[in-house]
């Protein structure tokens, strides 16, 4: 009787305290573990070749698409600084009235193909579509809604022609899928009646085939990712996530699954409540990152993270002074903090309604690409390198135990500081793209500087360390007398 108490009490305390989707350490000791029906499937990382694939590609291109690219965020001569997909809501726009749009989709200079190659030069390794976003607007012809591009004069299968594109260049697509519907009569925000019962009821199955449908049309996919899952209707119905999870794996094999899509049986999401993560990586990081040093926790899960270029912009927007818009650079420094704590990056594009990109969006894709093919061995395929975080930028490590550093602050001294775990020894530094050496001075115990380069190539760099572990290093230093 007491052991239950204090499991209840422990829950009460795990809902109450607020405990972040991001903060795994917070698990319960496997005593006070509470019985799920609908928790995490497992306690490990993934490990067949799927989900190490996901893990590898490292970079990855999201597109928001849809009928708010049209409005560009603004609505009857007002622009909205908010969301341009958020638009519907922002603006007090009826769904009736939105989907008056689909009259004007007709995106004539939309190349599936032409958008699979920018990927390409790019250097990401796999695509997230929007299927349908929060509107209700289908980009592919559904069965189930009469909100989709068969009602369009444009009329095209959008996410029928970017799967067969990007197959076509190797790279793998990703379905985006909201399950909240603005314009679904049955969507309820929460469960307060019968009726609403009843309704939401309706809704889940809509959803479920709409999700089925989508799996059968396109069984190339390599995964399914989930949005629009926080309401009180969807966290009271934490068996339908598990049970979409479960289907979706059935029909296609291998396929991945976010962690927004679940809830377990007390509304938990993306982390059950005895703290393990459910579905097969971690997608709260949106517009953050986790920290270097505090959270180095993450690094027991796969996960990923998600920038967008102006701060505010999923979709198209017409103004992008409204708000911050970021660099190439520091979408690279990005891609890198990613890699180096375990994680994937995402960056997000937002296409004009025409199906042209950006010139900012082009030139983001350009100067990245570039950069990734001098110096992609330091991310693809690469993880944490289990080393203490340095001022002048990020480990990673290969599969191999090859070390990177990744530089983007220069100290004056000129030296980057590198400190090994006790009986570990750097044999070589070399300059990557150079395959110049680089001198290493040993400073202390297990600490060196590792000499810059005499010219700054005035664009992050890459430092590839060839280590020997497990040394019997001499050891010639004195502690000091304190």
């Amino acid at each position: 009787m007491r052991n239950n108490f204090v499991k209840i009490l422990v829950l009460f305390l795990l809902f109450g305290t607020g405990v972040s989707a991001q903060d795994p350490a917070k698990t319960l000791p496997a005593d006070l573990e509470i019985p799920l029906k609908y928790g995490a499937e497992r306690l490990e990382k993934r490990q067949d070749a799927s989900m190490r694939k996901f893990r590898d590609n490292r970079l990855g291109l999201f597109i928001h698409w849809g009928l708010y690219a049209i409005t560009s965020g603004e609505w009857n001569g007002k622009l909205y600084d908010g969301p341009s997909s958020f638009l519907l809501k922002s603006a007090n726009i009826t769904p009736k009235e939105w989907m008056k749009l689909m009259d004007r989709w007709n995106p004539t200079n939309f190349d599936a193909f032409r958008w699979a190659q920018m990927a390409k030069r790019m250097g990401v390794k796999y695509l997230k579509i929007t299927t349908k976003h929060h509107d209700g607007f289908c980009l592919w012809p559904s069965a189930y809604s009469k909100y989709t591009v068969a009602q369009t004069p444009g009329k095209r299968d959008i996410i029928g022609e970017l799967v067969k594109a990007f197959d076509a260049e190797g790279i793998d697509v990703h379905l985006y899928y909201s399950i909240l519907d603005w314009s679904h009569p049955d969507f309820r925000y929460s469960i307060k009646s019968k009726e609403d019962s009843i309704a939401f009821s309706r809704f889940l199955e809509f959803a479920e085939n709409q999700i089925k449908e989508l799996a059968t049309r396109y069984p190339t996919v390599k995964d399914f990712w989930f949005d629009g899952t926080w309401d009180a209707s969807f966290k009271e119905n934490g068996w339908w996530s598990a049970h979409i999870e479960k289907m979706l794996k059935e029909m296609i094999p291998g396929i991945t699954v976010n962690s927004r899509l679940r809830a377990d049986d007390y509304g938990k999401r993306h982390f059950d409540s005895n703290g393990h993560l459910m579905g097969d990586y971690e997608s709260g990081y949106e517009r953050r990152l986790p920290d270097p040093v505090k959270d180095v926790g993450i690094t027991r899960h796969d996960w990923e993270g998600y920038m967008t270029l102006p701060e505010n912009q999923w979709g198209y927007h017409k103004d992008w002074t409204l708000s911050y818009v970021k660099t190439p650079f520091e979408a690279i420094q990005r891609i890198a903090h990613a890699t180096s704590m375990g994680g994937n990056l995402v960056i997000n594009f937002g296409p004009k309604p025409e199906g042209d990109f950006r010139q900012e969006e082009l030139e983001m894709a350009d100067i990245v690409g570039k950069w990734m093919k001098k110096n992609g061995e330091c991310i693809y395929g690469c993880d944490y390198a289990g080393l203490a975080k340095q001022d002048w930028g990020y480990y990673t490590r290969s599969k191999d135990g090859t070390i990177y550093m990744i530089v983007f602050n220069i100290p004056y001294s000129g030296n980057l500081v590198v400190k090994m775990p006790k009986g570990t020894r750097i044999e070589k530094a070399i300059l990557l793209e150079k395959g110049r050496k680089v001198d290493i001075v040993e400073t202390s115990r297990d600490e060196y500087n590792v000499c810059m380069p005499v010219k700054d190539p005035g664009e992050p760099f890459v430092i590839k360390l060839q280590i020997e572990e497990n040394v019997d290093v001499e050891d010639k230093y004195w502690d000091a007398l304190t």
